[in-house]
């Protein structure tokens, strides 16, 4: 059926008159104004290409490292040796304050607190000094780089919608993904690779047990050229990437030509932006042909290389591998790089499942700030690690000196950037005795959702302005109209956290 047919049979009566009165109005303001609409309206996406960066950016990319599921701030960054004498205490209720907690703990008779079995020492990071657990060796080394942020903090309590607003900015899924938005405000600056590129990492656990959605890399309502492009690590590493048996290079050129001649009659007649993303994406998929094989070819990597990352760097898809093929997408200017690695989770046997997360990232995070910093790439590259919330320091479930599980907690959880002109060396925000709520400099406990820009508190909106910040956007500047709002992607929210930049 012609989609304009179809169109007119589902629109009702009342939204017809509605629309025919809007049609007549815009039109007679058009003749008013001597047709300077024309062209104006659904044209954001070639508007801000002359608008952004709105002014020098210290970045021109982002590695995310998302450590999906909670890591476990007090375990691994938030040192809180005064819980030992506080082991199977009752949390005190004035710490608590009547915080919503998950279905998963709210039915315990008692909150008990459970200390971190875990060693720190004080590592120099060119300030105060920054405590490091014993589980985090190689990232110890290198906090001199580090701007590590105590204070973090969210609305959400469960992974999904968690998950879903620190990457979009809302917890409802709909919205344009960061990298997206990314690609909608700066464009690609390699003409054969996407702008937006995810991939995805094995767990040595094997237990992943929160889904991850295409969603979290996806465009919204942005045209869909601006989507996260995920690398595979097996098989084809774009899905239908090679040409089927007999058909050659030329041919496929042809073919594709053909195609896009077929859109262009499409677009021109039916004006769908999205028929001129599919364009791009085809002509994309055919430099991918080309440019993907030299991206995934690791022979010219040398063993100091492997060494640096760890073994592991040279089996496919580990966490160790992604990283490396990160840094070799940033040699070749890709903007956004998401690698997600899951399974952070520990709700029980932290002790066993908490080590073997850290394992599998410690050492190749550390080596791809070296990395970076030594190919003189870190300063401008912004790179991030983190999840979606914290944990708590009670114990959920059973509770022994040896072991323990944590639940969800989004008052306050513990993230690090470093280069791409954030302050290497910084620890900022401190949180109560019991990791449980963020306080201000005389050790005052803070309510940040009362308001947004309580100094020391970093929400997730301020995190993604700042990262916008950091590559020259303005995040109130960054919109999108759609369905007659303006949308952005720290909603009305966020401000920039200048206390964490050079």
């Amino acid at each position: 059926m012609d989609p304009r047919r179809e169109f007119e049979l589902m629109m009702t009566r009342r939204q017809l008159f509605g629309k025919a009165a809007l049609g007549v109005g815009t039109a007679a303001l058009h003749t008013l104004l001597g047709g300077s609409l024309l062209g104006l309206a659904g044209s954001a996406s070639a508007a801000q290409g002359a608008r952004f960066p709105n002014f020098a950016p210290k970045a021109k990319r982002v590695i995310y490292l998302f450590m999906n599921g909670g890591p476990s701030q007090m375990d691994l960054w938030d040192y809180k040796p005064k819980m030992v004498d506080e082991f199977d205490k009752d949390l005190p209720d004035q710490i608590r304050r009547g915080q919503r907690i998950t279905t998963m703990t709210s039915g315990q008779a008692r909150f008990p607190i459970a200390p971190s079995r875990y060693k720190f020492t004080k590592h120099d990071n060119g300030g105060d000094g920054v405590w490091v657990s014993e589980l985090l060796p190689h990232t110890s080394k290198i906090v001199r780089e580090l701007c590590v942020i105590k204070s973090m903090w969210t609305e959400a309590i469960n992974h999904d919608p968690a998950v879903t607003y620190i990457q979009t900015g809302s917890q409802l899924p709909g919205r344009p993904s960061l990298g997206a938005w990314v690609s909608y405000g700066l464009g690609s600056a390699n003409k054969d690779l996407p702008t937006y590129v995810v991939l995805h990492s094995k767990v040595s656990s094997g237990k992943v047990d929160q889904a991850l959605f295409t969603r979290l890399w996806g465009t919204g309502f942005l045209s869909s050229e601006h989507q996260g492009v995920a690398l595979r690590s097996g098989g084809d590493p774009v899905l239908y990437l090679s040409d089927p048996e007999g058909v050659d290079r030329q041919t496929r050129r042809h073919m594709l030509d053909d195609v896009s001649k077929l859109n262009e009659l499409q677009l021109k007649e039916f004006g769908d932006p999205e028929i001129a993303a599919r364009i791009k994406q085809y002509e994309m998929a055919y430099r991918l042909q080309a440019s993907v094989p030299d991206l995934m070819d690791m022979s010219s990597e040398t063993e100091a290389t492997y060494e640096l990352y760890g073994k592991e760097a040279r089996e496919a898809g580990t966490f160790a591998a992604n990283c490396l093929l990160a840094r070799r997408l940033a040699e070749r200017g890709v903007r956004f790089i998401q690698i997600f690695h899951r399974g952070w989770d520990q709700h029980g046997n932290l002790a066993g499942d908490l080590p073997s997360q850290c394992k599998d990232v410690d050492q190749a995070c550390a080596a791809l700030i070296m990395d970076l910093k030594q190919r003189g790439l870190l300063d401008e590259t912004l790179v991030i690690w983190g999840g979606e919330f914290g944990r708590t320091v009670y114990c959920q479930g059973p509770l022994t000196r040896e072991n323990y599980g944590r639940d969800h907690h989004p008052r306050c959880f513990t993230m690090w950037m470093a280069g791409g002109g954030v302050k290497p060396g910084t620890v900022y925000g401190e949180t109560d005795a019991y990791s449980y709520n963020i306080v201000d400099t005389d050790g005052n406990p803070i309510n940040p959702s009362v308001d947004h820009f309580t100094p020391g508190a970093v929400h997730i909106h301020d995190l993604n302005a700042t990262v916008l910040n950091q590559l020259g956007v303005d995040h109130t500047k960054l919109t999108y109209r759609y369905q007659g709002r303006d949308f952005r992607l720290t909603d009305v929210h966020g401000h920039v956290v200048k206390e964490l930049l050079i």
